[in-house]
């Protein structure tokens, strides 16, 4: 059975789908079977793995509504190794249409249900929001990585991060729990981005990777050319820190899989 892990934080700009995209490139990368759900409405994940938002017929909208089968959203990325179910901009309006559908925050676990034997890891791009899409990635999720920028206001987004995992699992999904904390746009130079480290390691010393993800230019450039930073610049800082971040949460995995 794959593990599903939801990639979430509150807080937009943060590096939540620039993880999504290059750690299950990275994954599939390393042989493993990979499939991306894209549920944010922006899109981003399907657009920085190349596909062109405007021509899809079958996203994760009609997934969740029931219009299509998760198996028949999947698109195979060949070139990646990997599979997605793209986003549609249509989510956006998911919330209203959900209002009166049957226990809406499951819809997303009954559709990966039929297809998570097929794969080895799930991850899960949610929205940089707390609404019904991104409570359907925490009940259908396993646990959740999260990607927090170097900044002043990090252990605040963090604390309420966890206000909210902790709720998921008093009332919709008791075996969630956080995978792991990365942290990105890293700037060893700065010193608020060591004093976040640190404070951060100190309140979580058991959940922080120790991969921290740079700014880096072919980082940034990348999903303009619509592909993971390995296939556009393996050599460069951002894909050496992906795929380090990738073998970590491997290891973890299996650590926790004894």
């Amino acid at each position: 059975m794959g593990k599903i892990i939801a990639i979430a934080n509150q807080k937009g700009g943060v590096g939540k789908t620039t993880t999504a995209v290059n750690l299950g490139a990275c994954l599939a990368d390393r042989a493993k079977k990979v499939l991306i759900v894209d549920v944010d409405p922006q899109g981003n994940t399907t657009s920085g793995l190349g596909v062109d938002k405007e021509k899809l017929l079958e996203t994760s909208y009609e997934m969740l509504l029931g219009d299509e089968q998760a198996r028949d959203c999947i698109r195979k990325l060949e070139n990646f190794h990997l599979d997605l179910i793209p986003s549609s901009i249509d989510l956006a309006g998911a919330e209203v249409e959900l209002v009166g559908a049957s226990q809406r925050e499951m819809l997303l676990e009954k559709q990966l249900k039929d297809i998570r034997d097929d794969y080895e890891i799930i991850l899960i791009d949610c929205p940089p929001s707390l609404n019904i899409l991104t409570i359907n990635a925490f009940r259908a999720a396993d646990s959740i990585i999260v990607p927090i920028q170097c900044e002043f206001y990090a252990m605040e987004g963090l604390t309420q991060l966890l206000n909210t995992i902790n709720l998921v699992k008093k009332k919709l999904n008791p075996k969630i729990d956080i995978e792991g904390i990365v942290f990105t746009m890293f700037d060893s130079r700065a010193n608020l981005c060591e004093q976040v480290v640190e404070e951060i390691s100190a309140f979580m010393p058991s959940k922080v990777y120790k991969t921290k993800i740079p700014r880096n230019v072919r980082l940034a450039e990348a999903p303009s050319f619509g592909m993971p930073v390995i296939y556009y610049d393996r050599k460069s800082k951002g894909a050496e820190a992906y795929q380090e971040l990738a073998d970590e949460v491997l290891k973890r995995i299996k650590k926790k899989g004894k």
